[in-house]
């Protein structure tokens, strides 16, 4: 395969896997309606880790994560717990009228380190980033051959890049939409369902 072709596969396969509804990108795209101020902190926080992820890929650990099936089991237990717990206080933040509902100035944004801790632990307590941005995408970058496997990597890195940009600064398109107080509690009952069904999805899966 040629250079151009290679990157491309990398990006559409990476597109594909990053842009997957999931409780990163869901805690992401809330905090841009919400106007968060640490905004470029999290998309930057979001595009290391997949950085990190793909290149631990490519450089081979996912086959030592696939030979782990205790670190798996482990991690799989912390992710339920965290969805679970997260979606316990969307879920109360959408059954309390006027709780945490104001697009400006609202108090309940946590600070700047607050903010990129909630993300590191969506992104690094959540097996299916390792299953998906490690294994998955590292296996099919060394499927590639010699150096064709970085080109590769270097397609999905750019797609994820691109698609936290998108949902990181596009979001705020949509105060318009948010500035009424039930569509945050529209939103905020939809991430307390999708992180019980991400919960459940892990346990079963």
């Amino acid at each position: 395969m040629t250079t151009t072709s290679t990157l491309l596969m990398g990006a559409g396969m990476g597109l594909g896997l990053i842009a997957a509804v999931g409780a990163q990108n869901a805690y992401v795209l809330q905090r841009s309606i919400r106007g968060d101020v640490a905004m470029v902190p999290i998309v930057i926080f979001c595009v290391l880790s997949e950085a990190a992820l793909i290149l631990l890929g490519v450089a081979g650990v996912g086959a030592l994560v696939e030979s782990a099936p205790a670190a798996i089991t482990v991690m799989k237990w912390f992710g339920v717990v965290f969805l679970l717990a997260y979606g316990a206080f969307a879920a109360s933040r959408a059954l309390r009228p006027g709780s945490g509902l104001q697009v400006d100035g609202d108090a309940r944004i946590p600070s700047t380190l607050g903010a990129v801790a909630a993300c590191a632990a969506f992104t690094w307590l959540n097996p299916h980033a390792y299953l998906d941005s490690a294994v998955f995408l590292g296996t099919l970058a060394n499927q590639q051959a010699g150096d064709l496997r970085w080109v590769f990597a270097a397609g999905a890195f750019l797609a994820g890049t691109a698609w936290f940009a998108l949902i990181g600064f596009g979001g705020r398109a949509l105060r318009g939409v948010f500035t009424r107080p039930g569509a945050w509690r529209v939103l905020d009952a939809g991430i307390a369902v999708m992180m019980v069904v991400l919960a459940v999805g892990l346990i079963r899966g």
